[in-house]
């Protein structure tokens, strides 16, 4: 079965609690490389048939519709799950 991919991240402008506490655990935990995170949200959308320009229109058109709040994030985008369409998907 393919799938379709959406990716959700909050607006720069926007305060991310959740990527904040992540943050300052990272560094408690010994991962002292990273400066900063910013937490988003990973839609996967299944789809009966093939992964066709049309089908990704529509993705982008659910993602600025239901699938993200467009005051406070932003779609980064929006694309066939290649793995999945090979029947490398794993799930």
């Amino acid at each position: 079965m393919a799938r379709v991919i959406v990716e959700v991240m909050p607006k720069p402008e926007i305060l991310d609690p959740q990527g904040k506490a992540v943050a300052t655990a990272l560094p408690r935990l010994g991962f002292e490389q990273f400066g900063g995170v910013r937490q988003g949200k990973r839609f996967e959308l299944e789809v009966a048939g093939e992964v066709t320009d049309e089908v990704l229109a529509a993705a982008r058109e659910a993602a600025v519709t239901l699938l993200s709040n467009p005051v406070i994030e932003d779609v980064v985008s929006v694309y066939a799950d290649d793995a999945a369409e090979q029947g490398k998907g794993g799930k």
